[in-house]
């Protein structure tokens, strides 16, 4: 299980501890990731992710899960994500 943001692509990165003594250690900075249902209002539906805070906060300043889509780019989108973004463009063609 990865743990990478499956609407921003935020994943783990890596620096170091840094002691009173200067000492330096390596260490992951993993992202804040939590399990989230969102509702699609154009499918109706709510959609399970696995998205980070800020992702979270993000999607409620663009308008919702359908507005966030709809600006994402396609190459920081999970396999998942990249579904339902293709089911939503299509239920507006249709509309």
């Amino acid at each position: 299980m990865s743990r990478r943001c499956e609407l921003t692509g935020k994943g783990p990165m890596s620096g170091n501890n840094v002691s009173h003594a200067k000492n330096r250690t390596r260490r992951r900075f993993l992202p804040n990731l939590n399990d989230v249902s969102l509702m699609s209002e154009t499918l109706g539906r709510t959609i399970k992710f696995k998205i980070s805070a800020a992702a979270l906060r993000t999607v409620d300043h663009r308008g919702g899960l359908d507005a966030f889509l709809a600006k994402a780019k396609d190459e920081e989108l999970s396999a998942n994500a990249l579904k339902v973004k293709k089911e939503i463009s299509k239920a507006t063609a249709a509309a």
